[in-house]
């Protein structure tokens, strides 16, 4: 039997404003279905720390795509990554000072790495107070004011184009726990 890895699931879109809502319990229950083990879930947003056998997270979004678009008859985007990713994440953090306070700083999670002309169009409409910086498949976002007022946040799919799931820097340093 080949050894598990540890994953992280962030669902996109789902318990958002009332719609397409899918409880944690459910979602619990759903992977292990799928033959995950040592799962957990955080929070009602949808993120879900799993063990795997293999190391493709690429393929794993996809079985967990299709499979629950099958099983609650819509599609959300899943962003699957494993451990040591999001520890990456963490040291790579370009704004350390502002981690402190979760409501200001959030790492959103790209589907895959942006090229140089897809960043321009949205560091043109970042006129500030926020700032941001992309590194590899992530991009982190300060916002002074915080996310919840900010409307270059808004901005942010829309403007990049590549698919993106936000997390806040609690729920991150949480995950990377539930991880360890």
């Amino acid at each position: 039997m080949s050894r598990e890895t540890v994953f992280v699931a962030l669902f996109s879109g789902i318990n958002v404003g009332g719609n397409r809502i899918v409880k944690m319990a459910d979602l619990r229950a759903f992977f292990e279905e799928l033959g995950f083990t040592h799962v957990a879930t955080y929070i009602q947003s949808g993120n879900v720390v799993f063990r795997a056998a293999g190391k493709d997270a690429a393929a794993l979004a996809k079985q967990l795509e299709a499979a629950l678009a099958k099983r609650w008859g819509f599609h959300s985007r899943i962003m699957v990554r494993d451990a040591q990713w999001l520890a990456d994440l963490v040291r790579q953090n370009p704004y350390p000072e502002e981690a402190g306070d979760h409501k200001k700083l959030h790492a959103y999670v790209l589907e895959r790495e942006p090229t140089a002309s897809e960043i321009e169009p949205l560091a043109e409409k970042c006129a500030g107070p926020e700032r941001f910086e992309v590194r590899g498949d992530v991009l982190y976002l300060h916002a002074p004011d915080g996310v919840g007022k900010s409307v270059f946040a808004n901005l942010i799919p829309r403007v990049l184009k590549v698919p993106v799931t936000a997390r806040n820097w609690r729920t991150v340093l949480t995950l990377k726990g539930m991880m360890e």
